[in-house]
């Protein structure tokens, strides 16, 4: 199992990144994926989620309205698209795959990708 995040990186407040995150390894369509953060000195919190096969969305409440959560199975690849970003979404973000049905149990994740707001 493998994953490859990319799109973090350094952005004003009020700025826009995507996050990517590709999956290798494993049957990404039989997994709900979300998208987790940590902070320093804080511990690591969900930040969106989504379904599958049904795409359901869940978010924090700290980041509805400027963040969504996106996936595409026949790329194996979940999306975190953030706008009106805020210096309170400076943390390492971390995507997560849970296996559903046959696959439940299985949890995942990716090594991190560094997300810095600040002017």
């Amino acid at each position: 199992v493998q994953f490859v995040e990319s799109g973090g990186g350094l952005v004003q407040p009020g700025g826009s990144l995507r996050l990517s995150c590709a999956a290798f390894g494993f049957t990404f369509s039989s997994y709900d994926m979300s998208w987790y953060r940590q902070a320093p000195g804080k511990e690591r919190e969900l930040v969106a989620a989504i379904t599958t096969p049904g795409g359901s969305t869940n978010y924090a409440d700290s980041v509805k309205g400027r963040f969504t959560i996106s996936r595409d199975n026949a790329k194996n690849t979940v999306y975190l698209q953030m706008n009106s970003l805020k210096p309170e979404d400076t943390a390492v973000y971390y995507c997560n795959a849970r296996g559903i049905l046959l696959f439940r149990g299985h949890d995942f994740w990716g090594q991190g990708t560094q997300v810095t707001v600040s002017s």
